[in-house]
């Protein structure tokens, strides 16, 4: 995976409201689109190369769907910008970042030197995901 630069999107308006996942199909102009909790990711898949923007929201913060979101839409293809909006707190962004996300809006603005901590928090990593680190137990064991 290419190096991201990871954002916090205070200054862009989000998705039109009215574009969610099951109009998004029937309107051919549609470029951006919004998860909520409950729909299904992979309903996007066919149309992953209109889409510039997808953002997932977390209307609260132990809603974890949108981590799986995030992961099936990178996990199929998906390079566009995958934005994070609703109750996104800094202890979530760097697991966020590791499921795909490059975007953050949360409802209340983060410290940029407490989010700049939470990205480096963590220099190993015992999991694989999208973001291509490789996992402590894989350098171990060649």
């Amino acid at each position: 995976m290419a190096e991201v630069q990871y954002r916090f999107r205070d200054d862009e308006p989000v998705a039109d409201p009215g574009v969610t996942v099951g109009a998004f199909g029937e309107q051919s102009n549609a470029s951006a689109v919004r998860l909520e909790p409950g729909d299904e990711a992979r309903d996007l898949i066919p149309h992953l190369e209109r889409i510039r923007l997808v953002e997932v929201n977390f209307p609260v913060f132990g809603d974890g769907r949108g981590y799986s979101s995030a992961r099936i839409l990178r996990e199929a293809g998906y390079t566009g910008e995958l934005r994070a909006v609703g109750e996104v707190l800094v202890d979530q962004i760097a697991f966020m970042r590791r499921c795909g996300f490059d975007a953050f809006a949360p409802d209340v603005p983060l410290d940029p030197a407490d989010a700049d901590n939470a990205f480096g928090r963590y220099g190993e990593v015992y999991q694989p995901t999208i973001d291509g680190l490789a996992p402590i137990w894989a350098k171990r064991h060649g």
